[in-house]
């Protein structure tokens, strides 16, 4: 136990700004800038507690840390808080992309910003709160309730088809993950509690395992998303302001990823073993399908959308490797396109508020009046190719490493993504920064804002460290991981020992 509760203090101190926000009046240009540096101010903090939580985070421990445990709702249904190994830098990236969301939104939300910014104050509540769990009711508690501000966001401050966008995107997440909630019912019946730390020493029945996790599975693989239940997600991230794609691509797509290596790997190895050749299949078409539909699109933001369920294709295809490289790769993919993804939306954004349209043929020339803001676009679309020396390559490579030790075939059919990766990417940065300034409508568009600077600018410097660098993340990760792949691979062998012997 921690003598200071510090996860509750990191999960919940966006609260804090969200009292202080209730308080305040919106009528005046004074009230709105007290809203947005109140906003800010929070996130900040936010984000200053999560370097905490991983600076006091021991490496060396596989298990889980800074551990908070309360009664809560009776019959071992508890308010259990930790981290490992596997979720402590999703709390800090989760905290990282919130300061950045807000700065976004400081000259573009003009109708209730009062309501937008306690919406992403609370939707960073269930975020963090999601990684932080170790009771599955509270999990499943945090993970449902981010819906709902999304939702919001998306349904109020969206585009045009914004209202056909939200419902589409709950209507998805929602009924995928009415039958992980049957499962949760199902482990507490059969195991007699929902603690995750007992949960995960539970050796459920061969056949139960395969029901729990088909069941946990179509929860997850919409939340990724997985083809083919993935076309909630571009009509989601068209239609969001430009903040709200950043969490999307940035965080909530990650919730799948996650919930495949809290639960479907640990908990249910036989089951996760059995559907592994389904898992790679989905993941191949994944990222060859979507790359070709990418292609073929003409809204910047549908573009990076698709490329989006392509990269989550790596993702699935390691953690299913269930070995280290293809774990650890599939994190680290998970972290680095949280923040590549993220850093494209928001240079979607830079151009987009001042051009008001995401059609790729109305761009054109941009280097010759924006060129600082063509350097940044230049490193995130690399990074998104996959390009050596940039955060992209790392996870790409490492992912592509696990699978070929898993099956020969799933790392060659995936690795031909990174080639069709590169067709989609640089041609957008063709069209949209090479050529001739001839369009007058952007001829008089101006380079980056200092404010637009602070957004980009740190984003460059993290692509590239951690492309350069990627220790502190396979650091944070190795103990964890290893534990996870070893304990997956000794429950595999001995059922596989206790069949061989009943023969």
């Amino acid at each position: 136990m921690t003598d200071w509760p510090i996860l509750s203090a990191v999960t919940f101190l966006p609260l804090a700004g969200v009292v202080v926000l209730l308080l305040m009046r919106e009528d005046s240009a004074a009230g709105r800038r007290n809203i947005l540096n109140v906003s800010l101010f929070t996130t900040i903090v936010t984000f200053l507690v999560s370097l905490w939580v991983w600076w006091d985070f021991d490496y060396a421990n596989p298990g889980f840390q800074m551990i908070e445990k309360h009664a809560w709702l009776g019959t071992g249904i508890s308010y259990h808080l930790g981290v490992d190994g596997i979720s402590v830098l999703f709390v800090v990236l989760s905290a990282f992309l919130m300061p950045f969301c807000v700065l976004a939104s400081w000259l573009t939300i003009e109708k209730r910003l009062k309501a937008y910014m306690i919406a992403f104050l609370l939707l960073e509540v269930f975020m963090v709160g999601v990684f932080v769990s170790l009771d599955i009711v509270l999990f499943y508690v945090f993970f449902e309730a981010g819906l709902i501000p999304m939702f919001i966001i998306i349904g109020v401050w969206g585009g045009k088809d914004r209202v056909y966008a939200s419902y589409k995107f709950f209507l998805y997440t929602l009924l995928g993950s009415v039958l992980m909630l049957l499962a949760i019912m199902a482990m507490y019946w059969q195991a007699g509690t929902t603690d995750m730390v007992e949960l995960l020493a539970y050796n459920f029945p061969r056949q139960m395992q395969t029901w729990l996790w088909l069941a946990f599975f179509a929860s997850f693989a919409v939340k990724m998303p997985m083809w083919p239940v993935h076309t909630w997600l571009p009509d989601a991230h068209v239609q969001a302001p430009t903040a709200g794609s950043v969490i999307l691509a940035g965080i909530l797509l990650k919730l799948g990823g996650y919930g495949f290596l809290r639960f479907s790997l640990p908990m249910f190895p036989l089951a996760s073993e059995y559907f592994a050749p389904m898992v790679f299949s989905l993941s191949i078409v994944a990222i060859i399908y979507t790359s070709l539909v990418a292609m073929m699109q003409s809204d910047i933001k549908k573009l990076i959308a698709y490329s989006s369920v392509a990269h989550m294709g790596y993702v699935t295809m390691g953690i299913f490797a269930a070995n280290t490289q293809g774990v650890q790769g599939a994190i680290f993919q998970m972290l680095s396109h949280g923040i590549v993804s993220g850093a494209l939306f928001l240079c979607v954004g830079v151009v987009y508020d001042r051009t008001h349209t995401r059609e790729i043929s109305a761009y054109g020339g941009l280097v010759n009046n924006m060129p600082k803001y063509a350097v940044a676009f230049m490193v995130f679309t690399m990074a998104n190719v996959g390009l050596p020396g940039t955060s992209g390559f790392v996870g790409e490579i490492t992912t592509l490493l696990g699978a070929f030790r898993a099956n020969t075939w799933v790392a060659f059919f995936a690795t031909s993504g990174v080639i069709l990766s590169a067709c989609y990417a640089l041609w957008l940065y063709r069209r949209v920064i090479f050529g001739a300034l001839e369009k007058d409508s952007l001829k008089s568009l101006l380079d980056l804002s200092g404010r637009e600077k602070a957004i980009l600018y740190p984003l460059v410097v993290l692509t590239i460290f951690f492309g350069v660098y990627p220790a502190p993340v396979f650091d944070a990760t190795a103990a964890s991981v290893d534990l996870l792949v070893n304990n997956y691979t000794a429950a595999v062998q001995a059922a596989q020992d206790v069949a061989l012997s009943a023969k």
